[in-house]
């Protein structure tokens, strides 16, 4: 065998004599990205990534088709490789519209995937749904019972009828876990590494089982008498049981992480003292202090902060409310709020808004529960003065508003109504406006002018090294549970790296995205959104009991597959966005018409989406070459060119067998093997390592087989590349010979 000596990125290789750059670099484990190149097909050089800087030659070449010489020098990461690269693959995505990953997944603050679950339920995978959603959310019951879904509010089923009910599934698949044998995390072996955690709320908590699982010894301090923090004594147990809390919470401690109640930072236990048994601290303590309102009168007996107000009744403190109580805001804080007042036994109550119910930041169906206890809401009006009568409330004076312009928020800003004021009597009065971190034991860091613990937006490091912080306790304060854990969660990444020496990479990564406005819902058939059955209001308004019943499996199930998949189902291993990952690409300066219309083709076997296409050429040779059937080809001319069966024609009207090369070798999402939800029989193909003797030499191939024939040979060594037969023959060698 005549071999040739080149040099590659400096690293002096030899080649056989006839084979190409990109062959050359391959066997000798040098990336040259390619999206439209195959061993199984001819060289078509379609889209123009694999190009390499050549010593002496004035044009980049491909890698794909050029041959190597003596003595050659290529640079296959040269400014001007990169710069081409990176407007090919800025060309290719322009013209690609997809979704990498689904929209709800990208509006949940803990990047949760939450298109994965919903599909495993709808297929009955109820344990392999709640693993997947404990990759991100280690509390997932009460999670699923108390979380706002902002990926509910994304999700594209929302422009057909209803959202998915995506909070509820995933309560259902961790409720399901918690009936049996509950699923306890693996953890990796101990590193010999200490991390302390200040605060055992949901920040808190992530944060320490994730910690955990990587092998480091975690405690969590907190000082409350039971973890969970406003998880546990911010939300009522109509909402979310504290038994089930209790059950989640005791999972991650059988972890092996300790937790550690009723210590209080800076009187008990100080940062030093952290600091100087432990490797690492994390600083995740919480609001736990209510807003004022800044209203004359507020410091009257009878006058509640939201947060103190909930966390009594919790703990079971005894608190005089009286029959007439206004709660003033118009957040889920609120809504606790009046709904714990009805149960303990007011007989008015009133929620004081200065905006409209429209512009009401809490969840309608708690506006509408609410309703149904007996709640009486006074939109547009605003607290003026809280009246005492020997030093306790007696009632409030309201300012009457009127909607303006909007403010920054976007909503309509209230104005006064010059001289319309209303009385309203009262014996309480509960102020759930906000919530903030109590700073007077955490100076010990660098605060920000609103009195929260300064931290890095993207590591979470504070001014101290080695001490991190998040949830609502830093930055811009209070917010979701989910946003605590999705915090965590990150935060998990930047403290290990910290422990183990290394830096992050803090890049943020490429995707695509579809334009909303171009995507066509209207052939949809409408279903209906299964909702979990809830109390009767007579019920639970005299009580405490939890309101929800929960979904049915078979209820789970149904309601999962309305789920429109929206993200791509080969985001994993998408050759396409892996190349683009590489570069910082901006595909939006070539943004235009999309040249091909976003529609769905399948058989039984295969979803074609061609909207997905970059005209790479590898499904339309793999059928055609290899296969030797055209199922499929290039239609139309430029700019509209389509990949098409003959005609346009359906797929299954085709000569397609569903051997399922094309779905192997499509690097984009175009072609994939059909939905777990709607696909009749899986493809029919196995693969396997095969050695046959040519010329004397082992040669070994990765053979794919369709029932029983063999429709690829891929050579898998040296010698099998190099023996000389062409790619027909290799073929038909394996499809002929005894295995």
């Amino acid at each position: 065998m005549d071999l040739v000596n080149l040099k590659i990125n400096g690293i002096e290789i030899t080649a056989p004599a006839g084979s190409t750059i990109l062959e050359a670099a391959r066997q000798n484990g040098i990336y040259i990205p390619t999206l439209c190149y195959d061993e199984a097909v001819e060289v078509y050089g379609a889209c123009g990534l694999c190009v390499v800087e050549a010593q002496g030659v004035p044009k980049l070449l491909r890698s794909c088709s050029a041959k190597v010489s003596e003595g050659m020098v290529i640079n296959t990461e040269s400014e001007r490789v990169v710069k081409s690269r990176k407007i090919a693959m800025e060309l290719l995505m322009s013209a690609h519209d997809g979704d990498c990953v689904a929209p709800c997944q990208l509006a949940c603050p803990a990047n949760t995937d939450c298109q994965g679950y919903v599909g495993l339920i709808a297929n009955g995978d109820f344990d392999a749904a709640l693993k997947l959603i404990k990759n991100k959310i280690p509390l997932p019951a009460s999670i699923g019972r108390v979380c706002p879904h902002p990926c509910e509010k994304a999700c594209r089923r929302g422009k057909v009828e209803e959202p998915i009910n995506i909070a509820q599934l995933k309560a259902f698949a961790a409720d399901m876990d918690l009936k049996g044998d509950s699923y306890i995390p693996q953890c990796n072996a101990d590193t010999g590494k200490r991390v302390a955690i200040v605060g055992g709320g949901p920040a808190g908590l992530t944060a320490a089982l994730y910690l955990r699982q990587k092998g480091h010894s975690v405690t969590v301090f907190d000082m409350m008498d039971k973890m969970g923090g406003m998880l546990r004594y911010g939300i009522p147990q109509y909402r979310l049981p504290k038994e089930v809390l209790d059950s989640e919470i005791a999972i991650i401690e059988k972890t092996g992480v300790n937790l550690v109640n009723n210590v209080k930072f800076g009187s008990d236990i100080t940062l030093d003292m952290l600091k100087s048994v432990n490797d690492a601290v994390i600083l995740a303590p919480g609001a736990w202090k209510s807003t004022p309102m800044r209203v004359k009168g507020e410091d009257a007996q009878g006058v509640y902060g939201g947060i103190d107000f909930l966390r009594s009744v919790i703990q079971g403190d005894s608190v005089n409310i009286g029959e007439r109580v206004a709660v003033c805001g118009g957040g889920n804080t609120a809504m606790d709020a009046c709904r714990t007042a009805v149960r303990l036994g007011a007989k008015e109550v009133y929620v004081i808004y200065r905006r409209t119910e429209k512009e009401m930041p809490a969840e309608e169906i708690e506006i509408k529960e609410s309703k149904e206890e007996g709640v009486v809401y006074k939109f547009l009006t605003n607290p003026v003065e809280i009246h005492s009568q020997d030093g306790k409330v007696c009632g409030m004076t309201l300012q009457l508003m009127e909607l303006g312009e909007p403010d920054a928020s976007g909503r309509r800003r209230p104005v006064a109504i010059e001289g319309k004021t209303e009385y309203l009597p009262l014996d309480s009065v509960i102020m759930a406006i906000g919530q903030k971190l109590d700073s007077t034991d955490f100076n010990v860091v660098e605060l920000t002018e609103r009195g929260t613990i300064l931290a890095d937006e993207d590591t979470f490091k504070t001014n101290i090294d080695g001490v991190f912080a998040i949830g609502d306790a830093t930055n811009k304060g209070a917010s979701i549970a989910i946003a605590a854990i999705g915090e965590a969660e990150k935060c998990v990444k930047a403290v290990d790296a910290y422990l183990n020496g290394y830096e992050l990479d803090l890049t943020e990564k490429y995707i695509s995205k579809r334009d909303d406005e171009r995507i066509d819902l209207s052939s949809k058939e409408k279903e209906p959104r299964i909702v979990a059955s809830v109390l009767e209001p007579n019920h639970r308004k005299n009580g405490f009991d939890e309101v929800s019943l929960g979904l049915t499996a078979e209820e789970a199930q149904k309601e999962a597959q309305r789920c429109l998949e929206c993200g791509c189902r080969e985001y994993f291993k998408c050759k396409l966005l892996s190349v683009a990952q590489r570069y910082d690409i901006n595909p939006q300066r070539f943004a235009g018409e999309m040249p091909q219309k976003y529609t769905r083709d399948e058989n039984s076997f295969i979803e074609r989406n061609t909207a997905k296409c970059i005209l790479c050429g590898l499904c339309v040779r793999s059928c055609k070459e290899v296969m030797n059937i055209s199922a499929i080809g290039l239609l139309g001319r430029g700019f509209k060119t389509s990949v098409s069966p003959a005609f346009a024609l359906p797929l299954d009207q085709t000569k397609c067998n569903g051997c399922g090369m094309c779905v192997e070798l499509c690097p984009t999402g175009a072609l994939t093997e059909k939905s777990a939800l709607k696909k009749q029989v899986p493809l029919n193909e196995q693969y396997s390592v095969e050695s046959r003797v040519i010329n004397g030499e082992q040669c070994n191939a990765v053979v794919s087989r369709y029932n029983g024939k063999v429709i690829r040979a891929v050579p898998d060594n040296d010698s099998a590349r190099n023996c000389g037969l062409s790619r027909d023959e290799f073929l038909n060698l394996f499809a002929n010979s005894e295995d």
